[in-house]
């Protein structure tokens, strides 16, 4: 790549990143205030300080005097105030930045958790877990940081120059203009060569980072298959290198920070002597009083405290830019479906019918899914649909939830298209339950009332019982309140299953689509399964896909699925 192309690339890549901030730090819902608020506190603790120190320096020089102790009193109890006053108003500041940066995470997470959520696992299937992790945690957590040390610092920094300059100014006009722009050049020199610094370590750790959360999720997840394949140190080794290389671009960022601090003290001294230059001349000739020399001195010393955060306030911009891009690229991913504009609604207690006419499904690389189904679903019918792996029928189903809709046909439900319908209604009427369902980190009894928060426990026990799963439960010390663990952990493969079988009966849906519901099961109990489940089901609509048929002879209609046709259709007499 040209030098040329490449610096097109990267003023592309900065105005992404600084839309993608921008679009983060728009004020909501009361945040303005909150930051006004801390902006304010803010000052006022570093106006305490400065006031603290220039207040001493006067009663130390006025003190060396030796006048009466009766008129140091106003300085002694200046003194006073201001310690007193930086104190509070560090607490109150530290309550209302604090309150302010956890109402944002909080907003941060949740928006991103929305905006995540809607794109489904087929739209997210190439980011890797880790990376998807490291967006959600350690992204969100740099953003926190936005108002609190990245936009709050130079606001306040903002008053302090003019505040202290004025105050310089009042006991000498030039003390005040060389304090002013001491500070001003302090103010934009040390930051932007902090950000420039630290701009390629920062690039480079949120990536890293991620990398480091894959390996090692892969290492806990694959622990037993590396152990017994022997490559347990292998991938300790890859382990290591990942993590390596993010201490290498932390100590990187830690020499960034402490350059900053160097060149920040090394500006203070320059400030303190600028003001000296022009201070002592000025006591010579009587423009400044002697006594006021050490206050103004140490005016300045306290203004460099409202400096002071600038250098993180860079680098935690730059690192704020960078995590807003990268969960921008996740916001930005349009989902597979939508919500209608204007939702039709399902007409009340009709008995309504789940049907695909002429349906045709087309992967993005062309591969065919579906081609011209029709299949209907009436309520309290027992219908089958069979075929060999990748005959289509996972495709079908998610169909039926409007997980993606076809290129051609129309899936309907009562006579209704699916995408005029809202997305809620139609996976309120219609439950699927795929054969890698994820089992909750929680109870038997929490995972059943994710269906339905109102079921009462005989509900429960009931889809238990339809399921064969509800003596294994009942031997449970703590029974329907036993924790099943990380996902299901603590179940056997076929337990897991059929107590996602079970949560489907909980809910009160119009139509029950399981996906190779015994996948994991034994003949005998896969065949009490599918009968305990087709008797549970009552009036509503049954649709239980699985390669086995001799599972579902019984059914009212079994379908062949193969290579994406419906190939026959048995019906029972």
């Amino acid at each position: 790549m040209s030098a040329f192309s490449a610096g097109i690339g990267a003023r592309g890549s900065r105005r992404r990143r600084a839309l993608a901030l921008w679009r983060v730090a728009r004020l909501r819902h009361g945040e303005g205030r909150r930051l006004a608020l801390t902006v304010i506190l803010g000052w006022a603790t570093v106006i305490s300080g400065v006031g603290l120190l220039t207040a001493s320096g006067y009663l130390i020089s006025r003190a060396a005097q030796r006048p009466l102790f009766i008129t140091l009193m106003v300085a002694v109890t200046t003194v006073r105030a201001f310690g007193l006053s930086r104190a509070v108003f560090r607490y109150l500041e530290r309550l209302a930045s604090h309150d302010l940066a956890l109402r944002v995470l909080a907003r941060l997470r949740t928006g991103f958790y929305a905006a995540l959520a809607p794109l489904g696992a087929r739209a997210l299937e190439e980011r890797r877990r880790g990376d998807l992790l490291a967006r959600f945690v350690a992204d969100v957590d740099s953003l926190q940081d936005l108002y609190l040390r990245a936009l709050a610092p130079p606001l306040v920094a903002l008053l302090v120059i003019l505040t202290t300059a004025i105050a310089a100014a009042v006991m000498l006009p030039a003390a005040g203009l060389v304090l002013a722009a001491c500070l001003v050049a302090m103010a934009l020199l040390v930051p932007t060569l902090t950000a420039a610094a630290a701009a390629g370590a920062g690039r480079r750790q949120a990536p890293a980072r991620a990398r480091l959360a894959d390996e090692l999720l892969e290492a806990l997840e694959g622990s037993v298959e590396l152990a017994l394949a022997g490559r347990a140190q292998e991938r300790a080794a890859r382990i290591d290198r990942a993590s390596q290389r993010l201490i290498r671009l932390g100590v990187r960022d830690a020499l960034v920070g402490a350059g900053a601090t160097t060149l920040q003290a090394l500006g203070g001294g320059v400030a303190v002597m600028a003001v000296l230059i022009v201070a002592i001349p000025a006591v010579r000739t009587g423009a400044l009083s002697a006594v006021l020399l050490a206050a103004v001195v140490l005016l300045t010393l306290g203004a460099l405290e409202g400096l002071a955060p600038l250098p993180l306030a860079a680098r935690r911009l730059s690192a704020s830019g960078q995590a807003a891009s990268r969960l921008a690229d996740i916001s930005a991913l349009e989902p597979a479906v939508s919500d209608p504009p204007a939702p039709r609604l399902l007409p009340a207690g009709a008995a309504l019918a789940l049907r695909l006419e002429h349906v045709s499904v087309r992967f993005s690389d062309g591969t065919r899914a579906l081609d011209d189904v029709s299949l209907t679903l009436e309520p309290g019918a027992r219908v089958a649909l069979t075929g060999p792996s990748g005959a289509g029928k996972t495709t079908l189903a998610e169909l039926l939830v409007r997980f993606a809709d076809p290129q051609a046909g129309t899936v309907m439900l009562g006579g209704i298209d699916l995408r005029e319908l809202a997305l809620d209604e139609v996976r309120a009427s219609v439950v699927l339950i795929a054969q890698d369902a994820h089992v909750f980190t929680t109870s038997v009894r929490e995972n059943l009332l994710l269906a339905r928060r109102e079921a009462c426990e005989a509900e429960l026990w009931a889809a238990l019982r339809a399921v064969a799963l509800d003596e294994h439960v009942r031997s449970l010390p703590a029974g329907l309140d036993e924790l099943v663990g990380e996902d299901g952990g603590l179940l056997s493969g076929g337990q897991r299953q059929r107590l996602t079988v079970a949560r489907a009966l909980v809910s009160d849906a119009r139509f029950i689509v399981l996906d190779e519901p015994t996948s994991q099961l034994d003949g005998p109990t896969a065949a009490q399964l599918i009968e305990g489940v087709a008797q549970a089901a009552g009036d509503r609509g049954l649709l239980v896909i699985t390669h086995r048929s001799a599972e579902v002879a019984g059914f009212d209609t079994v379908y062949e699925l193969r290579n994406g046709r419906l190939a026959s259709a048995t019906r029972t007499p």
